[in-house]
């Protein structure tokens, strides 16, 4: 039999999937017999694997030096199948339940058995997002685990690195526009043998990257990882044999498919679900961006999520746009990261996830598209840009299908897009640097259908996210904390309101050249939507400089400063404290050198509201505005919620006056509303005249262009003549 270990590793995952296509059970496992025969100990080796990853993780992030590792937690641990199968998987980043399983499957097909061979110690490592990662930082490593002479699985682990030796400093590279701009790539490469990195890889990450420390010893951190876990793998065949290993790991997985498929019949209506969002960049005029691209732009990203009756969900991303000269492109195994990593969040929170739930799932992502692009050599490096928003939309479809079987405290409005700041120059110790700063791990997270989202603690694509320490950020990096606060009004409204974000201020010490890059937010396009009436979280970030501050000077003489820009939108404290030039710039940019003594404040995004903002509760509205999540204007501007001041000052809600105020708004509401019919006549004049804005006129233009089913359903849904198109 070719799926036997003697087999070749190519033709027994050719044997395997064979076997999934005539079956429909994973490697033709049409029964669970083990799990049938002893159940506890079935169980039980399942919890045992995943402890071994967890434990490999935990030991891994102590040797990382990398804060992205240390205090985010960016990495995660798996171990795989000989055909590169995921079995199980630590907590962390649950991004890479089959991005690395998309690795190791490409070498597989590439003949790596052969050349450059495969045996036991050596290590391999990618970050190619065509190959099997989402974006260039994401740097994974796998080893073989062998039993004897017997190939039996892999160890593998990925961490999210802070530089990547791109265009622009820092990990995700945001004015990346094509491949060649990204930085260092490894592309399925051996860079170790006898469970050691090879000098040669060393040196040339050492003379690629602004700060290799980082890479470098992350690596080292993961081979340990995968070492750990190849160590605890063995052993426990030692114990339970080889026979019974081969056979208990497949089920594992062809367990985890029907839970998968059994979990979604539990908990959602059978149907379609269809939901949208748009992203789009204005960065015309800014330094270093989109010279082959559009400088300003909008992408249409419409979602068809179909749940069949065997609990199969399928995700059609039809109609979205073509990929562009940017960095925010994305390649399927991107695109199973942002499935999987919503997944987890919603249905696989348990923790026994693997390969199995992405066996129960499928995508269909258009070819040419920003999803799954004709040109393998597209930017890829803030995938997640176009990613959250996509699968923000994918959490309220689900959201949907669980309130429709009443399941209403699973209900999450979702991902939340966060702008990233990266930054390099000359570091406060004198050295070239670059780094991402990944503070934004603790945005607002969006709103639940029972209470507020969480403040200051969540984005998408880390579930155990983490701010890390002032302290040890400022350790690396030439800027000194002056605060972090609260961005007031920063979630969506709702009857449960969007989790708020924060915004910090720095002083740039000790350094006469640091440039800061911001990415991965839309400049004037709500992605962060809200959900049953709640409005989605404000975008369109500002961001404030002052240039030759007297800050110095005022600490000398012991005199207060802003530690904050401050709640007024149109005059910023800093212009009160301070001495200096003021700047005030809409993201995203790359800023002119910055030196000591300049000021720079950074604001990140807060999540969507959920329900009705009228029926938001007045006592927990005055707790958010005495406590600086929301202001007393916009209490009352949005939510209809009138407040008092009691006898020390504090905010109350007066209960009368906000029924007035309330009455008051909904006839309002009655008075601006339209019939529909009439609405859709007016928008069908102006759709069928584009009397858009011209990026809006583009974006349809190119969706008709590679989509003949989007044409086709705008055409019949706005009744315009046959054959009407938008010029490009």
């Amino acid at each position: 039999m070719l799926n036997k270990p003697t087999a070749p590793i190519r033709e027994r995952l050719i044997e395997s999937e064979r076997l999934m296509e005539e079956t429909g059970c994973y490697d033709g496992i049409t029964s669970l017999s083990l799990r049938n025969e002893d159940p506890l100990k079935f169980e039980t080796l399942h919890t045992k694997l995943r402890a071994y990853c967890v434990s490999a993780r935990e030991m891994a992030r102590r040797i990382s030096a990398s804060p992205g590792v240390r205090e985010v937690g960016e990495m995660v641990v798996a171990i795989y199948t000989p055909e590169g199968d995921a079995i199980a998987l630590s907590n962390g980043i649950m991004v890479h339940v089959h991005t690395m399983s998309r690795f190791i499957k490409w070498m597989i097909r590439n003949g790596y058995e052969e050349n450059p061979g495969i045996r036991d110690g050596d290590i391999f490592a990618n970050n190619d997002a065509f190959i099997g990662t989402v974006q260039v930082p994401d740097v994974m490593d796998v080893m073989p685990i062998y039993h004897g002479d017997t190939l039996v699985g892999w160890a593998g682990a990925v961490c999210h690195e802070l530089e990547a030796g791109g265009i622009t400093p820092g990990g995700d590279v945001a004015l990346a526009q094509e491949r060649f701009t990204e930085g260092l790539f490894v592309c399925a490469e051996k860079v170790g043998e006898n469970d050691e990195l090879r000098r040669d890889y060393v040196i040339r990450c050492e003379r690629n990257l602004r700060m290799p420390i980082y890479w470098v010893l992350d690596e080292k951190a993961k081979v340990a990882s995968c070492i750990d876990m190849r160590e605890s793998v063995k052993a426990l065949i030692d114990e339970i044999g080889l026979d019974y290993w081969l056979k208990v790991s497949k089920e594992f997985i062809e367990e985890g498919r029907r839970a998968q498929l059994a979990r979604t019949r539990q908990l959602t209506v059978p149907g379609k679900y269809r939901g949208h969002t748009f992203y789009g960049h204005v960065t015309a005029g800014k330094p270093g961006y989109q010279p082959l691209g559009d400088p300003d732009w909008l992408y249409n990203i419409p979602i068809e999520m179909e749940v069949g009756l065997d609990g199969k969900i399928t995700m059609d991303f039809e109609g979205t746009q073509p990929w562009g000269y940017h960095s925010m492109n994305c390649t399927p195994a991107g695109m199973d990261g942002g499935m999987f990593v919503t997944l987890t969040q919603h249905m696989n929170f348990e923790g026994l996830v693997n390969d199995g739930a992405w066996m129960a799932t499928e995508l269909k992502l258009p070819h040419g598209t920003w999803t799954n692009p004709d040109n393998e050599m597209v930017a890829t490096a803030t995938s997640w840009a176009l990613l959250l928003p996509a699968y923000g939309v994918f959490q309220r479809l689900l959201s949907r299908a669980f309130l429709g079987r009443g399941f209403v405290e699973e209900a999450f409005v979702g991902q939340v897009n966060s702008p990233m700041i990266e930054m390099g120059g000359m570091s406060q110790y004198g050295t070239p640097f670059g780094m991402a700063h990944f503070e934004c791990a603790a945005a607002g997270s969006g709103a639940l259908a029972i209470k507020d989202g969480l403040d200051t603690a969540y984005v998408g694509w880390n579930p155990e996210s983490d701010m890390g320490n002032i302290e040890i950020w400022e350790q690396n990096m030439p800027m000194l904390y002056i605060g972090r606060s609260i961005v007031p009004n920063s979630g969506g409204a709702g009857k449960y309101r969007g989790g708020c974000a924060f915004e910090s201020t720095w002083l740039i010490n000790k350094t006469d050249h640091l440039r800061l890059v911001t990415s991965e937010h839309s400049s004037r396009v709500f992605d962060n939507g809200g959900m049953c009436g709640g409005y989605p979280a404000p975008t369109c970030q500002k961001h404030r400089a002052v240039r030759n501050s007297n800050v110095f000077e005022l600490a000398e003489h012991g005199k207060p400063i802003a530690h904050a820009p401050g709640r007024n939108p149109h005059h910023s404290d800093f212009e009160v404290r301070f001495e200096g030039e003021f700047e005030l710039v809409e993201g995203p940019y790359i800023t002119a050198p910055h030196k000591s003594g300049d000021i720079f404040s950074h604001s990140y995004n807060g999540g969507g509201g959920y329900g009705d903002v009228l029926e938001r509760d007045p006592v927990k509205t005055a707790w958010d505005v005495e406590n600086g999540f929301l202001t007393k204007e916009a209490a009352a501007s949005v939510f209809g919620i009138a407040l008092a001041d009691d006898a020390e000052g504090f905010p109350v809600a007066d209960v009368e006056a906000t029924e007035r105020l309330r009455k008051r708004k909904r006839a309002e509401r009655l008075e601006k509303a339209v019939p529909v019919s009439q609405w859709m006549a007016e928008q069908r004049e102006r759709v069928q005249q584009a009397d858009f804005a011209p990026e809006v006129r583009k974006m349809y233009a190119s969706a008709m262009k590679l989509s003949p089913r989007f044409t086709r359903e705008f055409v019949e849904f706005w009744d315009l003549p046959e054959g009407f198109r938008y010029d490009g």
